[in-house]
């Protein structure tokens, strides 16, 4: 045993001692994951601990005191900076310190726990007409712990500020293990045992400010972002001595925040948002004062490469309502008032065109456009990191701030030394307070590229101190920017800082190399030179292959979202972060390093943190970086059983399109075979649940009665790839997408006998695939330009994406430029005047999520409403089934976790309302969920079908 194995089991068994029942992880495939936050660091952690109670917290700072151990604190590991990692013990509060522990609406405040997420506490408080102020574009899964962390900001933050403006008092675990509670008025011990060490840190603190009275009136609160270094101005006699206040912003270096006290604010009444266009971002600041004098209560500006990057990526109608040019305001008024609002723009809008630096501007009315319009500003982080051009960009420098006057100025200058550098920025932020963030495309692989961007952030620091501003604006120093502090500060006022550490932190155990004693800001940064990984899949869009593309997440954790879009199901299934996009590329990136995990493709870690990823494809639409979970799985699985025995699953399930094509010509005596005891053994031999019924297979006879009968009398215009599971189950679902497609004047040439792969690739059988694909390809690619339409989803989003870029060929790009879903055909090429049958009012969809992830634009939802379904209740979120995945016994009950997050409620509340999904695994899980209730979920096709009976309310 080595010298640090020893040590990592005696910390674990102190932490058992001190804290027993305590969850702590030490383990590499538990840890790995927590080595980086949205940052450009990595740290390996040596253990992970997730705390239930505050006295879990006391435990774990003084077993780590006596074991000399540093303890970083960690909300939702969405800092940029480089707050989030440490070498020590990494406090996990998002797990399970995440509640709302009483919300007090006379007096319009919240207590809450450091690890509730703050779109939950805005949920709650949204009830009551409350909301909390600050809200940062990670607001679906950064917590509250961490914007007290960061003193975070956000996009309204023009009218509501930093934190720290909001935080009455904070409940904080000292370095030594002591709770106490820090407001308004001072320190107070939790415990009165604990009042005299509480009654002596506060004497000093109050001594430290005493003997530094006018340097901390002249350097700190010059501007409202001045976030970097400590903010003890608030110490000060005028200002109260607010030790809550002093304590927002210290990154976790000083205490350990378990709970908190904050205010709250009334909801707006009116509001409206304006959309401004500018030949470049200077323009636009240039008209920040201007905008400032209208009160609004959010300034936000964008650069070009975000938006099309966003257009790229999830389709041309994702951004829609900006008017011309290459930069972008938006500007948001709020009011009492509807009409005085109105008003208010009006007149703004009047103004702005006068001063004629517009090269236009509209006011947004739909509330659904104005959501699409945010969602493309709040995913500029992750926009940015990866653009449309293939470019990769990083922070470092995203965060400086200068007064709203000067935002022009420094912007220019800012553009000269990037320029100067060879440099380019893309540029987004909060414009109506100075706050610029920008991504670079620094090389940080390169010894080279790592010294130009350690010249460059030196520079920057005098360029954005030399226009009186700030080297953060709202991320907080960490990592990234607490070397440069000595730019910004007097030599006294670094040593106060280092004081006031002192004062809570005496053995600097304490999130340590962050603001006080800072680590060089170009050490333990994650990305380096590394080896290309052979692999099966091309990864066209990746410069690197592999490890470009599992490089791709600079985790900015969308995929930790509870709500909006699909990702990542497994994550909202089970709250850990080893099962969300992030923790399972961290992962992965980790195998491409070699250090921690050095076992390569034969990574039994890897190996467990991709297992309950669900491949739905999802996190390749949803994620602003486009990772493609389900494609590195596929691949890692191909290398991981190279040459070996493999899960039974992947033999019964992933050879299914052979299997059910033999199954076909036996189909009654085997569906009568498989339904006895002697189908749940062979489940059993399989690796396949017995909890679900096996689906029954069509014979060959019916498949042969409906394509003979789907053949067109007239000339095709496109053909209908009859797909393996439409073939081996539900035949029928090949006939009414005939009958339909051809009554909408498409018809269609039926092609049976062809295979899109989807299930070897989902198992991981990728030179089987391959063969599949390239029979497919050759019998398509004949010179026929037709396009190929697809009634399941999951094979249409496997010709259109898996086929080329598992094959790499031209033939197989032909291919998928003429792939289209059913949904899609209907869309794009149905006759003008074509008119459906009566149709249902009301309908429950289930949207599958290749379809979701891979044809963008081209949503059943819409397509529904567009022909007359009054009221689309849309499931939003994976079925649960995902192909192989619910039907592996392993999985039973993720699977059915994940139904019950959106689809299960819905056939709940079903109502006598229709039900569709177009994906078989869709309709299996809800047969399974619902089907003894007499409810059987419609393709679009029999929905739509005009030879069916006119469909009624009950299916």
């Amino acid at each position: 045993m080595t010298t640090a194995t020893r040590d990592l089991a005696g910390l674990k068994a102190r932490l058992a001692e001190f804290a027993p029942g305590l969850r702590v992880e030490t383990g590499v495939g538990a840890t790995g994951p927590y080595a980086y936050d949205a940052s450009n660091y990595r740290v390996p952690p040596r253990a992970v601990a997730f705390p239930r109670t505050a006295d879990d917290v006391v435990a774990v700072l003084r077993a780590c005191r006596e074991a000399g151990v540093p303890v970083t604190a960690r909300g939702g590991g969405t800092s940029m900076a480089g707050n989030a990692v440490g070498p020590g013990v990494v406090l996990d509060f998002s797990r399970y310190m995440n509640r709302i522990l009483d919300i007090d609406v006379e007096a319009r405040t919240a207590r809450v726990e450091a690890g509730v997420v703050l779109d939950a506490l805005r949920s709650a408080t949204a009830l009551h007409g409350l909301d909390f102020g600050p809200d940062p574009s990670s607001h679906s899964r950064c917590t509250l712990g961490g914007m007290i962390g960061n003193d975070a900001c956000g996009n309204r933050s023009v009218r509501d500020g930093r934190t720290s403006g909001h935080v009455v008092s904070l409940e904080i675990v000292t370095a030594d293990g002591v709770r106490a509670v820090a407001d308004h008025a001072g320190l107070h011990p939790v415990d009165p045992g604990d009042a005299g060490p509480v009654a002596r840190l506060e004497a000093d603190l109050k001594r430290l400010v005493g003997e530094n009275l006018a340097l901390l009136r002249t350097e700190l609160g010059r501007i409202p972002r001045q976030v970097s270094g400590y903010q003890l101005h608030h110490l000060l006699p005028e200002n109260g001595f607010d030790l809550a206040r002093a304590l927002v912003g210290t990154e976790g270096t000083c205490a350990v925040v378990t709970a908190a006290t904050v205010r709250l604010v009334a909801t707006a009444q009116a509001s409206t948002l304006l959309t401004l266009g500018y030949e470049d971002v200077v323009q636009a600041a240039e008209d920040v004062p201007e905008i400032l004098r209208f009160s609004p209560s959010a300034v936000e500006g964008m650069d070009e490469a975000i938006v099309a990057t966003m257009r790229a990526r999830r389709g041309a109608d994702s951004v829609t309502g900006l008017p011309e040019g290459r930069a972008w305001l938006y500007v948001e008024l709020e009011g009492d008032d509807q009409a005085e609002v109105n008003a208010r723009a009006a007149e703004l809008l009047g103004v702005l065109k006068d001063l004629g630096r517009l090269t236009g501007g509209r006011v947004v009315q739909s509330p659904a456009e104005r959501r699409s319009l945010w969602r493309v500003r709040e995913d500029g982080a992750g926009l940015a990191a990866r653009l449309v051009d293939g470019g990769e960009s990083w922070p470092g420098w995203e965060d400086a701030a200068v007064a709203p006057e000067n935002l022009s100025a420094y912007l220019r200058g800012f553009r000269k030394l990037l320029a100067s550098h060879q440099l380019t920025g893309v540029l987004y932020g909060h414009f109506g307070a100075g706050c610029v963030h920008v991504r670079i495309d620094f090389d940080l692989a390169s010894e080279t590229g790592r010294e130009v961007m350690r010249r460059f952030l030196t520079e920057a620091a005098a360029l954005v101190v030399e226009h009186g501003g700030t080297l953060s604006g709202e991320h907080g120093d960490g990592r990234a920017r607490s070397e440069l502090l000595k730019v910004m500060y007097s030599h006294r006022m670094i040593a106060a800082f280092a004081a006031f550490k002192q004062v809570f932190d005496p053995h600097g155990l304490l999130n340590p190399g962050v603001i006080v004693d800072p680590a060089p800001l170009d050490a333990d940064l994650a990305l380096r030179e590394l080896p290309l990984v052979e692999a099966k899949f091309t990864f066209p869009h990746d410069e690197d292959g592999f490890a470009g593309a599992v490089r791709r997440c600079v985790g900015v954790g969308r995929c930790r979202s509870d709500a909006g879009g699909v990702m990542c199901p497994s994550y909202r299934a089970t709250g850990e972060e080893n099962d969300s996009t992030r923790g399972r590329a961290r992962m992965l990136q980790e195998m491409v390093r070699g250090e921690t995990v050095t076992e390569g493709w034969r990574s039994t870690e890897v190996r467990d943190a991709l297992d309950l990823c669900l491949s739905c494809k999802a996190c390749s639409s949803d994620c602003p970086v486009g990772v493609d979970m389900a494609t590195y799985k596929a691949e890692f699985l191909h290398q991981h059983y190279k040459g070996r025995l493999r899960p039974r699953s992947h033999y019964s399930l992933g050879w299914l399109p052979k299997t059910s094509a033999l199954a076909g010509y036996a189909a009654r005596p085997l569906n009568l075979l498989l339904r006895g005891p002697l189908g749940k053994l062979l489940a059993r031999l399989g690796g396949v649940t017995t909890q679900r019924r096996i689906p029954a297979f069509a014979s060959r006879r019916t498949l042969r009665k409906t394509l003979q009968a789907a053949k067109p009398s007239e000339p095709a215009k496109a053909i209908l790839f009859v797909d393996s599971f439409t073939r081996a189950f539900r035949p029928q679902v090949a006939g009414a997408a005939s009958r339909v497609l051809a009554d909408a004047g498409i018809p269609c040439t039926p092609q049976d006998g062809l295979c899109c792969g989807l299930t070897w690739v989902s198992t991981g059988q990728l030179a089987t695939a391959r063969k599949i694909m390239d029979r497919t390809v050759t019998a398509l690619d004949d010179g026929d330009d037709r396009p190929i339409i697809v009634a399941e989803p999951s094979c249409a989003a496997a010709l259109k994406r898996d086929v080329p870029e598992l094959l790499g060929t031209e033939a197989a790009r032909r291919v998928a430029d003429r792939v289209q879903t059913f949904t899609g055909a209907l869309t794009d090429l149905a006759d003008d005047g074509w008119t459906p049958p009566p149709l249902p009012q009301n309908v429950v969809l289930q949207t599958h999520c290749h379809e979701y992830a891979t044809f963008k634009g081209r949503r059943p939802a819409d397509l529904l409403r567009r022909l007359g379904v009054g009221s689309v209740d849309e499931a939003e979120g994976c079925c649960g089934l995902a192909g192989n995945f619910g039907f592996e016994a392993q999985h039973y009950d993720t699977s059915i976790a994940v139904a019950d997050l959106a689809l299960t409620p819905r056939l709940d509340a079903l109502d006598g309302r229709s039900v569709v999904a177009d994906g078989f695994s869709c309709a299996a899980q809800i047969d399974h969920l619902a089907g003894d209730q007499g409810i059987r979920a419609l393709h679009l096709a029999e929905l739509l079908d005009p030879a069916a009976d006119q469909p009624g309310e009950t299916t």
